[in-house]
Formats: structure tokens, C-alpha cells, sequence
């Protein structure tokens, strides 16, 4: 081969090597350039490291809460206070050895000297205490009038004085009496009373269940609107 020949054949290979070079670029640039390879987010990769979740910090217990809390915490239970009433307070002493006096404790009488005026008698109700024990009367007895022997009233029973109130608890020892005073109102002075005979008084001692009767003979009246007897509460 010429000199001639070799220098046009060297011109030829210098010129294919540029030209794949050329070629091998274009096809690299084209594949950095290519859509189905999207680069990476700048925000995204932001968007991360300030998460609210990640960075935020913990809200803190407001104000109000923390002092409600704080005031449950030092304050005491009023269940467990020593100065509660449920814990301090102690029941009233009670005198427990001395009974009201029911009616078998007692005997009675019935005392009419005291006389009246305007068709009323006034008489005493005494009862004394017949047991070997102290026991108390305190307030009204009840009264009716019976026929001997019977526990059922006739008419209507007595009312109760108001001008004759109790002045507290009465302490019957063994023999000592007490008495209240019964006005009883003359059946005659009635046109409507339905009279019939009585042949005792029935008592009732203050709260008692029991009662004690007591032969006196009046004139009862059996309809109940007409009111013959009053009672005061027992006096010493």
C-alpha cells in the first residue's frame, strides 16, 4: 500500500471512530432525558423530614386542668375529715332505766268535789303509781265513757284543754300520784243528744296501749257531734 492509500485510510477510520462516538452520546443523553424515569422530589424529600408527626411536640395540660388537678391531689376526702359530723358527732345520752307508765303500773280515781257551773262538773283524774318501779307519765291521757265492764266508747272520747298543757315529763316513784283535770259537760244541755247510760271511765295513760277503768256513772250521749268531755295533760 502507497503512502497515499494509508493516510486516506486512516482518514476514514478517524472519521467512524467520531462518528460512533458521536452516536454512543446522543443515546445517553437521550436516556438521562427519557420520561419513564422520573428524578426524585426535592418536596417530597422536605415534606418528610417536617412531618407534624415526627417533629411536633406534645401539647402541654392547660392551665385550668393542671390546677384542678393539683386541687384534687391536696385536698382531703370529706368522707375521711376529722371534723366531720358523721364521724364526731355523738348521740344525745337517753335515760333508758325509766319506762312511760302503762296502765297496769296504775290505779285510779276519779275525784268530783271541785264542782261547776253553767251545767260543767270539774273533776280530778288520779292515777297513782301501784308498781314496786318508777315510771313516767308525760302529756294527755286518753278518756272515754263505757258501759261497766266494756272497752268500747260511747259518744265521742274526750277532747284534749288546750288551756291545760303538759309542762314536761312527770317521774312517778312507787306511790307517788299525779292528776288532770276532766270537766264534763251535763248531757241535758243538749236537745240532740242521744243519751245513754255510762257506768265507768276508760283511761289511757300517755302513749300507753293498755288502760285502766274507773266506776263513775254518767250520762252519755251516743252520737258523736256532741262533745260532754275535756281533759287536761297529767300535772303532779
Amino acid at each position: 500500500m502507497t503512502t497515499s492509500q494509508r493516510t486516506t485510510s486512516n482518514r476514514r477510520q478517524w472519521g467512524t471512530g467520531l462518528a460512533l462516538a458521536a452516536v454512543i452520546g446522543m443515546s445517553g443523553s437521550l436516556a438521562a432525558c427519557s420520561p419513564g424515569t422520573p428524578a426524585p422530589s426535592p418536596t417530597a424529600t422536605g415534606s418528610t423530614s417536617s412531618s407534624p408527626a415526627t417533629s411536633s411536640p406534645s401539647p402541654s395540660p392547660s392551665p385550668s386542668a393542671s390546677s384542678a388537678a393539683s386541687t384534687a391531689e391536696e385536698t382531703p376526702s370529706s368522707a375521711a375529715s376529722p371534723s366531720s359530723p358523721e364521724t364526731t358527732a355523738s348521740p344525745a345520752p337517753t335515760d333508758q332505766a325509766t319506762e312511760l307508765c302503762p296502765a297496769a303500773s296504775l290505779k285510779g280515781s276519779l275525784d268530783d268535789s271541785g264542782g261547776g257551773a253553767a251545767g260543767h262538773i270539774y273533776m280530778k283524774l288520779v292515777v297513782t303509781n301501784a308498781s314496786g318501779a318508777a315510771c313516767i307519765l308525760d302529756g294527755y291521757p286518753g278518756v272515754s265513757m263505757v258501759a261497766a265492764g266494756s272497752k268500747t266508747p260511747i259518744g265521742a272520747p274526750a277532747d284534749r284543754d288546750p288551756a291545760a298543757p303538759s309542762n314536761g315529763p312527770i317521774t312517778l316513784t312507787p306511790g307517788q300520784s299525779a292528776a288532770a283535770t276532766l270537766r264534763y259537760t251535763q248531757a241535758g244541755n243538749y236537745q240532740n243528744c242521744q243519751r245513754v247510760q255510762a257506768g265507768s271511765i276508760l283511761v289511757y295513760p300517755p302513749s300507753a296501749t293498755d288502760s285502766l277503768e274507773i266506776g263513775h256513772p254518767l250520762t252519755a250521749c251516743s252520737n258523736d257531734d256532741v262533745k260532754l268531755l275535756s281533759i287536761g295533760a297529767f300535772m303532779p
